[in-house]
């Protein structure tokens, strides 16, 4: 007889109090009583919750066994939950999905079907559409998935979630890069392997606030291009060169209208103008130079990627 498989859910929590009972009957009564032929292990990666968050998953640990957490000292942010979920899941497929339910439960059955009958490493999932979404949100992020696909040389899907469910040595590969400064979406599509994509309608949270804000998912957008793409430093050093170019050209010009009308040569505010632009590229470039350096600082501290204050 052969030994059941087990399914390790990471699911990442910061202040969920509200949505978590709501999304453990949803798992436990929607999908794992409908695959009695897999043992489940659900993961919750409580990152430094302030409210009730954690006493509510130990609750659910304590009458259900398959409910392991892990809780962290303060809050590291999500891709360290990620990261951590990874790194103690024991299942042979290890999935990750948000505690919100944007991400469906429902998706999972076929997702382990695909993975058990068909040639792929990893299913994961990607919105169909952002109809729930505002127009300015929905706008930038099409633009942020064109702009760093051309930038890294990469695909990564439009509308990719961290929603999926991968086979043990996937797991493994996306461990093995062990950066401090993580971008999930772009470590799944370096590492490479088998990928199917699921679409799936636009959902939204059945309770609570999202904790992602405009300004901080541009900030991610940043981190997401600097790990994966040097082409900021490249678009600084052409900046930095064309200027210098037309700096020169510009001189020539001046130079020979002095010499054929005279006093062509004088007015401060254009030069005030030129001196504020040329000062601007500078500074913007000096940034760019400054984002890298920083990054390759932290890295240099070889700091954990996470604390755990204690797990079950």
């Amino acid at each position: 007889m052969m030994e059941k498989q087990t399914i390790s859910m990471v699911i990442p929590c910061y202040c969920e109090e509200e949505v978590i009972p709501l999304f453990y009957d949803t798992l436990v009564n929607g999908v794992i009583t409908q695959m009695p032929t897999v043992d489940f292990e659900i993961l919750f990666i409580d990152d430094g919750s302030k409210d009730k968050t954690l006493p509510i998953i130990k609750k659910l640990s304590e009458k259900d066994c398959r409910v392991k957490y892990v809780s962290f000292s303060r809050n590291f942010g999500k891709e360290a939950a990620i990261y951590a979920g990874l790194s103690y899941a024991s299942g042979d497929y290890v999935g990750i999905m948000d505690v919100d339910l944007q991400d469906p439960p429902a998706l999972i059955m076929p997702m382990y079907e695909a993975l058990i009958n068909e040639d792929v490493d990893c299913v994961a999932a990607c919105r169909a559409s952002r109809a729930k979404e505002s127009r300015i949100r929905s706008f930038f992020a099409k633009r942020f998935y064109k702009l760093i696909n051309r930038m890294t040389g990469m695909e990564i899907v439009e509308g990719a979630r961290d929603f999926r469910l991968m086979k043990r040595f996937v797991v493994e590969a996306v461990l093995a890069v062990g950066e401090y400064n993580r971008f999930s979406k772009g470590i799944f599509e370096w590492v490479g392997f088998k990928t199917k994509w699921l679409p799936y309608q636009d959902v939204e949270r059945v309770a609570g606030k999202t904790k992602w804000s405009f300004w901080e998912l541009c900030l991610y957008s940043v981190e997401g291009i600097i790990g994966f793409s040097t082409a900021p430093l490249a678009f600084a050093s052409a900046t930095g060169l064309l200027f210098c170019m037309l700096s020169f050209v510009a001189i020539v010009v001046i130079i020979i209208r002095e010499i054929l009308w005279h006093g062509s040569a004088y007015g401060w505010a254009s030069l005030v103008c030129l001196i504020f632009l040329i000062s601007g590229i500078q500074l913007f470039s000096i940034g760019i130079l400054g984002q890298y350096l920083a990054k390759t600082y932290l890295e240099t501290k070889k700091r954990p990627i996470f604390i755990v204050k204690e797990r079950n």
